[in-house]
């Protein structure tokens, strides 16, 4: 089966940008244009990436949060896959066998989430996700 991702070096970059600590890029899109998965865009603002997806969109969002305390802060990876809920049953089923093409580029993160719903997108819940996942906090939370 060949890969739906159109331009896999092009994801790869973005997906490194977001990885390095030398630059503001915190969340990267890969949305579907036909049959083919594109990256859609890179950006600093998280808002930015939430207003592209829409009820009839299939994506797939990688996304940086820094999480810890004051005794350690540390950068912790997201893989999302968004399917809003006017996407066809069809399109819906096509999603599960590409995330496969995408964990073969965006191999490292800390939690995957499945979303569609837009309260399963918010950066608060996120944090929190990734926060339960990276183990025991030492600090006061501040």
């Amino acid at each position: 089966m060949s890969s739906p991702i159109s331009d896999e070096e092009q994801v790869n970059t973005a997906y490194e940008d977001v990885r390095s600590d030398s630059t503001d890029t915190i969340w990267l899109l890969c949305l579907y244009e036909g049959k083919e998965i594109v990256l859609s865009g890179t950006g600093s603002d998280y808002d930015d990436c939430l207003a592209q997806l829409g009820e009839d969109v299939r994506a797939y969002v990688y996304l940086r949060v820094e999480t810890g305390d004051e005794m350690s802060r540390r950068a912790k990876f997201a893989f999302i896959t968004w399917i809003g809920l006017a996407v066809s049953p069809l399109k819906k089923a096509k999603v599960s066998t590409d995330k496969a093409f995408m964990k073969k580029i965006l191999t490292q993160f800390g939690k995957e989430i499945l979303a569609d719903e837009r309260s399963e997108l918010k950066l608060e819940k996120i944090e929190k996700i990734l926060e339960s996942a990276s183990g025991a906090a030492y600090g006061t939370g501040r």
